[in-house]
């Protein structure tokens, strides 16, 4: 044999000897593809967004909604995010674009978010909130005394005064209605009527003398007092309204085609089941000053939004 046809010969050898290698090398298993398109699904999952009506410290509400968002993507089996928003006109918004699923709105805003979400439904309340109160306080250097009756909110006349939010159900529109009924519009106060924006804002306000009086969510009130963060040296309780509907969990009605049919039950069921039996869920509920949620639906508002349409706030 020649050099040159041995030359070739042991080339055509290496070749084959390769081309076997290539041949023997595994292909990925079925299972390393199934775990790759299962990771892929779940990260794909779109969030179910929880909000609420900023009525408290942002640190506050921060803290809450965080470990409801816990619980909830475990009870949903899908991730569930919090979504914080600037005021309460923007939680009304952001429900009726689709950027909130569910929101803890006040009565007021409620009302106002079911009026404009064809479909939407008030699935859960606290315990507390079928006999809520505002309470209307004062600062003690004001010498306004305590009222046993309605019609004595009318030594309010000629005084500074605050509310909460323009759209707050417990911190404006029930203590204007309360004002109405003595006799009292906003143009009796002394100077114009402060907005502060939320409960914890009224009572900052009062305390330090900026406004002679205010009106708040009775439970922050509470809970404030329970803290030792009011200085009941410089501010008092005066009044407390009679009992109304307010706070709930309205859920907007595209989760159903988004996570499948039946999601809305399993959410208000999940609100529902947190127990305070339990240590998690006790957290849970103590942030929301609740021994537990109950369900509740869109009839029980009716009061308030009569009460809205009559002072303007729904037209």
């Amino acid at each position: 044999m020649s050099a040159k046809r041995a030359w070739v010969t042991g080339i055509i050898g290496l070749l084959c000897c390769s081309l076997s290698l290539v041949a023997c090398v595994p292909e990925p298993s079925a299972p390393e593809e199934s775990a790759a398109e299962s990771t892929e699904t779940t990260e794909s999952t779109e969030a179910f967004t929880v909000g609420a009506i900023p009525d408290q410290d942002a640190e506050k509400l921060q803290r809450l909604y965080t470990r409801l968002a816990e619980y909830l993507t475990t009870e949903l089996g899908v991730p569930v995010e919090y979504k914080p928003v600037t005021d309460y006109t923007a939680a009304v918004t952001a429900f009726k674009v689709g950027d909130l699923d569910l929101v803890w709105f006040g009565g007021l805003t409620g009302v106002q978010a079911r009026l404009q979400v064809e479909g939407a439904e008030a699935i859960a309340q606290r315990d507390i909130d079928a006999q809520f109160h505002s309470v209307f306080i004062a600062n003690a250097s004001s010498n306004l005394s305590e009222i046993s009756d309605i019609a004595e909110l009318a030594q309010l006349k000629g005084r500074s005064f605050t509310f909460g939010s323009e759209s707050s159900t417990s911190g404006r529109l029930m203590p204007q209605y309360f004002l109405q009924q003595a006799g009292i519009s906003l143009s009796d106060f002394k100077g114009e009527a402060g907005f502060a924006g939320n409960h914890d804002a009224i009572l900052k306000l009062v305390e330090a003398g900026t406004y002679e009086a205010g009106a708040l969510n009775e439970q922050v009130w509470n809970t404030r007092l329970e803290e030792g963060a009011i200085d009941t040296n410089k501010v008092k309780v005066i009044w407390r309204t009679p009992a109304y509907y307010d706070y709930h969990w309205v859920i907007n009605p595209a989760v159903e085609d988004q996570y499948g049919e039946g999601f809305s039950e399993k959410v208000q069921a999940a609100l529902l089941n947190l127990d305070p039996a339990n240590p998690e869920h006790q957290e849970i509920l103590e942030l929301f000053g609740a021994e537990k949620f109950v369900e509740t639906q869109n009839g029980n508002y009716a009061q308030i939004e009569q009460i809205a349409r009559e002072i303007g706030k729904i037209q």
